[in-house]
C-alpha cells in the first residue's frame, strides 16, 4: 500500500498493540495470559457453580450465569488475537476481520449494558417487593429479559456495522490499539465520518445512559426502602445483595463511556487503549469476585461442592 491517504484501498490494518513497550514485552504477555486464563477459569467455574448447585437457581443467579457467559465471550474476543501479535511482525489484521472483530465485540458490550440493566430491575424486584418477587421475576420474564438484551445489543451493533461498511479507507492503516474499536477506525477513514460519530454518540446515549438512569432509579427505590428498614442488620444484608452489583457497574460504564462518550482524535487513542485494557481485560476478570466474595450463597455452594467431591473420593 502507498502511503499517501488517497493512494490506495486499503485491505489490511496493522495493530501497534502494546509496541510502544518493547521491553516489556514477555512481561505484558505474561500479565496479560495469566489475566486471559484466570477470566475463562473463573467465569466459567461461576457458571458450572450457578448450573450445578440447586440453592442458585433464582433469576439473581440466572442473570450472573449470563453476565459471565458475557464476559467470557468479550474478553475472548480480543485477547487471543492481542496475545498472538506480540510475536507477530507486521501484526496486520484484513479489513473484514477487523469489522467482524468489531462486530462481536461491540455487540457484547452493549447485551451487557442492557444485562445490568436487568440486573437492577431484579434487585429493586427482591427488595422493595420481596413477597412478590418469585411471580414478578418468573422464568419466563427472566428469559425474556435476557433474550431481549441478546437481540438489542445485536441489532445496535449491526447498524454500526452497516454504517462502518460504507467507509472508505485509503491509508495510513496503522491502528493504534490492540483490537479493532470504532473511535480508531473513524480517525483513519478517508470519508465523512460525521453521521457515523452521532450515531456512535447517540448508541452510546441510547445503551449507556438509558440503562444507567434505570439502574439509577433502581437504586433510588432500593435506597428508599433500606432506610425503612428499621435493623441494623436486614439494612446490612440487603445492601450486601446490592454492592456487587453496583461496583460492576460503576467499573463497566466508568470506562465504557469515557472511551465512548468524547470526540475521537489521534491525541486521545493511547489513553483510550488504557481505559480499553480495563474494560475488556479487568473487568471480565474481577466480576466473578466483586460478586463472590462477599456472598454467603456462593461461598456455601462452593463449601457443598467440596463436600460432593469429597465425599466422591472416598466412595
Amino acid at each position: 500500500m502507498a502511503g499517501g491517504r488517497n493512494s490506495t484501498i486499503v485491505i489490511r490494518f496493522i495493530l501497534l498493540g502494546f509496541s510502544d513497550y518493547p521491553k516489556l514485552k514477555i512481561v505484558l504477555f505474561a500479565v496479560f495470559l495469566g489475566s486471559y486464563f484466570l477470566t475463562v477459569a473463573w467465569n466459567l467455574g461461576l457458571i458450572i457453580l450457578i448450573r450445578m448447585d440447586s440453592y442458585l437457581r433464582t433469576p439473581m443467579y440466572f442473570f450472573l450465569s449470563n453476565l459471565s457467559f458475557l464476559d467470557f465471550c468479550y474478553v475472548t474476543s480480543t485477547t487471543p488475537r492481542m496475545l498472538s501479535d506480540f510475536f507477530q511482525k507486521p501484526r496486520s489484521i484484513s479489513f473484514w476481520g477487523c469489522t467482524i472483530q468489531y462486530f462481536f465485540f461491540s455487540s457484547l458490550g452493549l447485551t451487557e449494558c442492557c444485562l445490568l440493566a436487568a440486573m437492577a430491575y431484579d434487585r429493586y424486584a427482591a427488595i422493595c417487593d420481596p413477597l412478590l418477587y418469585t411471580a414478578t421475576m418468573s422464568p419466563t420474564l427472566c428469559v425474556q429479559m435476557t433474550v431481549g438484551a441478546y437481540i438489542t445489543g445485536l441489532f445496535g451493533s449491526l447498524i454500526q456495522l452497516c454504517a462502518l461498511l460504507q467507509l472508505n479507507f485509503c491509508g495510513p492503516n496503522i491502528i493504534n490499539h490492540f483490537f479493532c474499536d470504532l473511535p480508531q477506525l473513524l480517525v483513519l477513514s478517508c470519508s465523512e465520518t460525521f453521521f457515523l460519530k452521532v450515531m456512535k454518540f447517540v448508541i452510546a446515549v441510547i445503551f449507556g445512559v438509558i440503562s444507567v438512569f434505570v439502574i439509577m432509579i433502581s437504586y433510588g427505590y432500593i435506597l428508599a426502602t433500606i432506610l425503612k428498614i428499621s435493623s441494623v442488620e436486614g439494612r446490612s444484608k440487603a445492601f450486601n445483595t446490592c454492592t456487587s452489583h453496583l461496583t460492576a457497574v460503576i467499573c463497566f460504564y466508568g470506562s465504557g463511556l469515557f472511551v465512548y462518550m468524547h470526540p475521537s482524535t489521534d491525541n486521545s487513542l493511547g489513553h483510550d487503549k488504557m481505559a480499553s485494557v480495563f474494560y475488556t481485560m479487568v473487568i471480565p476478570m474481577l466480576n466473578p469476585l466483586i460478586y463472590s466474595l462477599r456472598n454467603k450463597e456462593i461461598k456455601d455452594a462452593i463449601k457443598r461442592c467440596k463436600k460432593k467431591a469429597f465425599s466422591h473420593c472416598h466412595c
